[in-house]
């Protein structure tokens, strides 16, 4: 039997649609609640004097919900000790977005996580113990306002771009500049992961950043090698610093793991005869310890770190401490 040219269209439509409303009824839209808390208890002490802590350093609770298999959204608290004045803890909006995501390509916009160095934190794996280098010296934020996209052409490589706010989840004013950021991805052989970033922003000078990082992993072994330079941090001329991280972890078991890791910070000085624009800061970092996961979803790590400033006016201080991670 013949169909009729004219009605070709109609039969092609008839057949799309009757597919597409297959596929959706296939899939159920569902969400998830998202709760994490860092908590810990750690003594650090140097010639001077100790200083016993309790603290509960970051709780994070959300929700994140898919509407199909390309369209989710996520929204999530971030509670944490502000370090400022009286207040203990303060509530910010760490992430609310709309996320599209294909086989190679996916886009977000909204409150999102930045791509400085997620790759860096996934990892380490032990953000519940310490944050990754960038984080912890003010390189990057780890979430801003703003649109990102990831294009996957391979399974060797990726690229991402973003254009940010630039002033981080905790400062959302609106202002003319921008933060644009690339990055590029290469999975070279199992486990082998390279990856080079850059980003910048401009008011009166130029804040320019760039990171370089290589990681290994297989079934017990996971290494990482962090650099990053930044040029005239929060875009103040000759506040120009630089480091690196190291770090390993080894999973004896199931339950058990060994971690480790050194940082290593500096900063220009900004005039002739001064110290460093960032001396206070400046030194290294170390860190040793276990990781133990009683059951799924809870870890505790008993974990010593030792910090050594760049002013030899100052002491050495160490501070052994227990970590706790509970996840949903």
């Amino acid at each position: 039997m013949k169909v009729k040219k004219s009605l070709l269209p109609i039969v092609f439509m008839f057949c799309f649609t009757s597919l597409y409303a297959q596929t959706e009824k296939e899939f159920k839209p569902y969400g998830k609640p998202v709760f994490v808390t860092f908590t810990n208890v750690h003594y650090s002490f140097n010639e001077e004097g100790g200083n016993p802590l309790f603290e509960i350093s970051r709780v994070y609770l959300g929700y994140e919900h898919f509407f199909s298999e390309t369209f989710s959204s996520r929204a999530v608290f971030d509670v944490g000790d502000p370090g400022v004045g009286g207040l203990k803890m303060t509530a910010y909006v760490k992430n609310a977005l709309i996320q599209y995501k294909q086989k190679n390509f996916s886009g977000r916009i909204g409150l999102i996580s930045t791509d400085a160095f997620n790759l860096v934190e996934k990892q380490w794996g032990n953000r519940y113990i310490f944050k990754t280098f960038q984080d912890e010296n003010g390189f990057n934020s780890s979430a801003d306002l703003g649109a990102a996209i990831e294009y996957t052409p391979s399974e060797y490589i990726s690229f991402d771009a973003s254009v940010l706010n630039g002033e981080g989840y905790k400062k959302l004013q609106s202002d003319s500049i921008f933060k644009y950021t690339a990055g590029i991805t290469l999975h070279l052989v199992d486990g082998l992961q390279l990856r080079a970033y850059t980003d910048f922003m401009k008011k009166d000078y130029l804040q320019n950043t760039m990171s370089f990082f290589g990681g290994y992993t297989n079934n017990r072994l996971s290494l990482g090698l962090e650099y990053a330079i930044q040029s005239n941090n929060k875009m103040i001329n000759d506040n120009d610093y630089s480091g690196f991280s190291a770090f390993g972890t080894f999973k004896v078991n199931d339950k058990f793991g060994l971690l480790a890791r050194y940082d290593f910070l500096k900063s220009e000085k900004a005039a002739p005869g001064t110290d460093p624009w960032n001396f206070n800061n400046d030194g290294q970092i170390i860190i040793a310890g276990l990781d133990y996961s009683p059951v799924r979803g809870i870890r505790i790590a008993p974990v010593y770190i030792g910090r050594i400033p760049a002013d030899n006016t100052k002491p050495f201080t160490s501070a052994p401490g227990l970590y706790f991670e509970i996840k949903l």
